[in-house]
């Protein structure tokens, strides 16, 4: 039987699809630091539309999700917001060696959702105008370390010791800020970072001698090294295009 035309451009098209795709779409399952949250879904979109496997995304801070993964949680992949963590699932078998490496370096934001607020230099905190300041928990979260390093490298940690709202993770930190149950907040940058600035409130860019380098490593765990999408995953992460949108919202990624 002879294909009209129009039906044989469909079929080429077909086949050419088909060929773009992976044999064998499979599920991953990762654990993100929430510092990571907008770029993570961007990423994921892209990855998912170009390769076909399906992502499942799981959002908290670095110590939370650490925890969950040495208490047996199904993870392939652990977007970690520090090193140390990363580190230790290597160094204790349960993720796969020579796998870990740094996939941006994370900055640190003093935001308030109240534009009039001035933060330009973070002057503001020597004062009272910042009765409430959130941050979130130095014992979970990675970005509240640099925090509290912020103010102790101000002479501030003592003035604020009543005066701080800790959330469990630097999502819940902004949430603090972002309804004003907080003046202001050590955020991280990407959380209100677009465009080339910060989209709304107000903001002063922590300089990064305040605080150690957020350097933040992802590592193939146990579960995930048989995982095709985990493997091709952790490629893309290091692709031009998945940097240039890493950057976009405020990292380092040299």
């Amino acid at each position: 039987m002879v294909l009209p035309m129009n039906s044989k451009l469909l079929l080429i098209s077909v086949i050419l699809t088909l060929g773009c795709l992976p044999l064998q779409a499979e599920e991953l399952t990762i654990a993100v630091a929430s510092n990571f949250a907008r770029p993570m879904d961007a990423l994921v979109a892209d990855f998912e539309e170009s390769t076909g496997h399906h992502l499942n995304v799981s959002y908290g801070s670095s110590g939370r999700l650490y925890a969950q993964i040495i208490n047996g949680a199904p993870f392939h992949l652990f977007f970690s917001a520090d090193q140390e963590k990363p580190d230790a699932l290597e160094q204790t078998g349960q993720a796969v060696k020579g796998s870990r490496f740094t996939y941006a370096t994370g900055a640190l934001v003093l935001w308030s959702a109240n534009s009039e607020l001035t933060l330009a230099d973070g002057e503001a905190l020597r004062g009272q105008q910042v009765e409430r300041l959130a941050l979130a928990n130095p014992r979970l979260a990675p970005y509240g370390v640099a925090a509290m390093q912020v103010l102790q490298a101000m002479e501030l940690d003592s003035d604020y010791s009543e005066r701080l709202v800790r959330g469990e993770n630097i999502n819940q930190a902004y949430q603090f800020v972002n309804t004003g149950n907080a003046q202001a907040g050590f955020v991280a940058l990407s959380q209100v970072f677009e465009n080339g600035s910060i989209e709304k409130g107000t903001g002063w860019i922590v300089p990064s001698n305040l605080y150690d380098p957020i350097r933040q490593d992802v590592v193939l765990l146990n579960n995930g090294s048989n995982n095709q999408a985990a493997k091709e995953f952790l490629d893309f992460i290091t692709s031009r295009d998945a940097q240039a949108v890493i950057a976009d919202y405020g990292y380092i990624t040299d």
